[in-house]
């Protein structure tokens, strides 16, 4: 493609602009090879990121509703084949996860796992994904996996890949210590985007004629008996007044739904054929135009939301989302008309239009006579970013704080409609980058509430068409993955809808009883975004985090150690169970408390713990002088201090302390040596007498050997040792689930081996004092 072409109209211009505007910002736009009419809007890089046991990342890819496809391609060092991934258990497998408009959670309630798409090895490509019809998957971390996905199968929008190393329960549970697997990987994602806004497709070759929409006031028997003055009619047509299709041709519209609208209708008008069909009736009602619908992507026989002969009826979608939709005109049976006869010039012809039904400002329902509002947001003042609540932009209700009351709002039943079917509508927009914020409605009153709640995204819910629901403590969206309740009862309704999307919500309260009683009951509603659902069942701490291009936050709970799940209400450990666990851990440091009291006694230095309960024997095995005791302790202090500080638990530690005992020991000997045997020395001149010379450090080596022989008792110090041993068999079997029993060992282990050094030198002071 030549470069003067990019200038030839006013949208690729302004598409130039956009171009040279976003290199600045490193993300450079390159055409294809010739012959596509694409060009890559975005390309980036993860570099290489390792997930420690329990960890997550989240990646969000923004798709233009120009975009062509979207290629990820990943590497990984996890190698798991069919047999290992059966074995493995969810606390250790590595899973990616794919969600639209918000991140995933693939454990976040007990029947979640069951919807999880774990794909094993199988005798296709599993690194090859070639569909990808639902809006969330999840799939087993894999060597190599590459996926393009085209607008022919995905919606634009926010897209979210979740990556983590270990799913469940547990995943959010404070651990001592945190070991397992951890595996590494780095990802590639290219987006690419149609030059022209009339085109789509993977290739972006295909023509899609955009309907201009301009208010209208409609037509009376396409519009059936809907009162013309109270609604807004909104006519969408083709700019060519006809358009002519052989069999088995199709042809693509696309319309944008700018605003919240009751119903959209789309119809096929003056169908004719192009030639005289000639046959015993003299007309051609044989002739089919069937049309299929989709939002957001191009709709096919196979993946299509609505369908319809449009040639015998128009086709009516209630309640339709705001957006773009598109629209496949597929005419069939026209050889079947003309009596079978296969003549490629023939062709059926027809009229394309369709209709946007609007309700005024305030109003919704078949004959706009239900009341809507629309919510404020309003900002918690010191609260994490994007937390909060939604008051009704109205004059009927004031409220200062997050809850207002109902009553006022609710919509009159007296305009003809069924006395247990009255529809109260309240919209909302989750702002950019909230998509990790969970909804929380709440109703609450001294009665027992008639209502029931439906949410839906991108439109107004009905009984028929939603997202979630709570209609009493049975009959709720409570298996779903992302709707969580929270002690609903009788008088009070309480759920999340757990990391909500990006863009417009419409809630629906379906009031069950208009009695003059009902009226009468006092209701309080709340519609907040918030971070932690529950605020984590007071078990755990709300956190905060960022997908990999900082443009989503997103909260989770850390737990403490009995609890687990999303909101920390899986209890783990029974609080019998955290006391044995206590006691064990608690009995295992108190294992210090002998060689600490040794080392006040000797006037030692303050010790770190453990660390400082081995080093300090060591150093107090040294007989030198207090001084130099002194200095290696506060050395010792201030590096073993450190170690604790930073990663306290790692296993080099074990290898440190060791080593830096031993050193304060071979120093103090040194220094020990260079005082008693200050006289000891070699002459620098030739000594002829070399047999005395001998003879003295022959006699020296003895007393050196006596005196370590007498300065210790030998079967204590093999003791320690042996204990030590046993240590680190203990750290070795340790891992997250098992470290309450094998800490204890480990402490009592590492404390006896202090214990024993301690004891050995000690014991052989009292039998020298004892003179034996």
């Amino acid at each position: 493609m030549a470069f003067h072409s990019i200038l030839c109209s006013p949208f690729n211009l302004i598409l130039t602009i956009f171009v040279l505007f976003s290199c600045c910002f490193g993300l450079c736009y390159t055409y294809n090879q010739p012959g596509y009419n694409t060009f890559t809007v975005s390309s980036f890089s993860y570099p290489q990121t390792t997930l420690r046991p329990f960890d997550l990342r989240y990646i969000r890819v923004d798709l233009p509703l120009w975009f062509s496809s979207l290629s990820i391609s990943l590497s990984s060092d996890v190698d798991l084949d069919a047999a290992s991934l059966r074995k493995t258990p969810e606390s250790a497998l590595p899973i990616i996860c794919f969600r639209g408009g918000s991140p995933p959670l693939p454990e976040v309630s007990n029947t979640s796992l069951k919807d999880l798409v774990l794909v094993p090895i199988s005798n296709y490509s599993f690194g090859v994904i070639q569909a990808f019809p639902n809006v969330e998957q999840c799939f087993p971390m894999q060597k190599n996996i590459t996926m393009k996905l085209t607008n022919e199968q995905i919606s634009p929008g926010a897209w979210y890949f979740g990556l983590f190393n270990g799913i469940g329960r547990t995943r959010t549970q404070s651990k001592m210590i945190v070991r397992g697997p951890a595996y590494a990987f780095s990802a590639n994602i290219t987006v690419e985007g149609c030059t022209t806004p009339t085109m789509w497709g993977q290739y972006c070759n295909q023509t899609v004629d955009t309907l201009s929409c301009v208010p209208s006031a409609g037509n009376i028997s396409v519009a059936k008996s809907y009162n013309q003055t109270s609604k807004n009619v909104v006519s969408c047509k083709n700019s060519l007044e006809t358009s002519c299709l052989g069999d088995g041709e199709q042809k693509l519209y696309s319309l944008e739904v700018m605003g919240v609208a009751e119903e959209l209708t789309i119809m096929a008008m003056n169908i004719r054929l192009n030639v005289m069909a000639t046959n015993n009736s003299g007309n051609f009602i044989g002739v089919n135009l069937t049309c299929f619908v989709r939002h957001g992507a191009i709709p096919s026989a196979a993946l299509h939301d609505y369908s319809g002969n449009i040639s015998k009826a128009p086709l009516s979608i209630r309640s339709p989302k705001v957006g773009r939709w598109y629209i496949a005109i597929l005419p069939v049976n026209i050889s079947k008309e003309l009596g079978g006869t296969q003549n490629s010039n023939t062709k059926v012809c027809y009229s394309m239009e369709s209709q946007v039904l609007e309700c005024p400002i305030g109003k919704a329902g078949s004959n706009c006579t239900w009341e809507r509002f629309v919510l404020q947001t309003i900002l918690r003042r010191g609260s994490s970013p994007f937390e909060s609540y939604y008051l009704p932009v109205s004059e009927k209700v004031f409220s200062k704080s997050a809850n207002f009351p109902l009553e006022p709002l609710l919509s009159n039943s007296s305009y003809g409609e069924k006395p247990d079917d009255i529809w109260t509508y309240f919209l909302s927009e989750i702002p950019r980058g909230a998509a990790g914020g969970n909804i929380h409605i709440q109703l609450t009153s001294d009665t027992e509430i008639n209502y029931e709640v439906y949410a839906r995204f991108g439109g107004l819910p009905s009984i028929d068409i939603w997202d979630y629901f709570y209609a009493n403590s049975t009959r709720s969206s409570d298996g779903s993955m992302f709707f969580m309740m929270n002690n609903s009862s009788k008088e009070k309704v309480d759920f999340y809808i757990l990391y909500a999307r990006e863009g417009i919500w419409g809630f629906g309260l379906r009031h069950l009883n208009t009695s003059s009683s009902a009226s009468k009951d006092v209701i309080i509603m709340s519609i907040s975004l918030e971070r932690c659902p529950k605020s984590c069942s007071s078990h755990g701490d709300c956190k905060l985090g960022f997908d990999a291009s900082g443009l989503t936050s997103y909260s989770f709970c850390a737990c403490d150690r009995r609890h687990g799940g999303f909101d920390c209400g899986i209890e783990i450990v029974s609080h019998q169970g955290h006391i044995w666990q206590s006691f064990c851990l608690i009995a295992s440091n108190a294992a210090a408390v002998l060689p600490a009291f040794w080392a006040l006694r000797q006037k030692f230095m303050d010790f770190w713990l453990s660390f400082m309960a081995v080093v300090s024997t060591f150093v107090y095995l040294a007989t030198i002088d207090e001084v130099f005791k002194r200095a290696i302790h506060t050395a010792v202090a201030i590096l073993t201090a450190l170690m604790a500080v930073t990663k306290a638990t790692r296993s080099s530690n074990i290898i440190i302390v060791i080593a830096i005992g031993a050193l304060g020991l071979l120093i103090g000997w040194l220094i020990e040596l260079l005082t008693k045997y200050r006289s000891f020395s070699f002459s620098i001149g030739f000594d002829f007498h070399m047999l005395d010379r001998w003879q003295t450090l022959k006699v020296w080596v003895q007393n050196l050997i006596k005196t370590l022989f007498r300065r210790f008792r030998w079967m204590f110090v093999l003791a320690g040792f042996t204990t030590l041993a046993f240590a680190a068999i203990s750290w070795k079997l340790e891992t997250s689930e098992s470290y309450w029993i094998w800490h204890r060992y480990n402490n009592v282990n590492r404390i006896s081996l202090s214990l024993s050094l301690s004891l050995s030198h000690v014991v052989h002071k009292m039998f020298a004092v004892c003179g034996t």
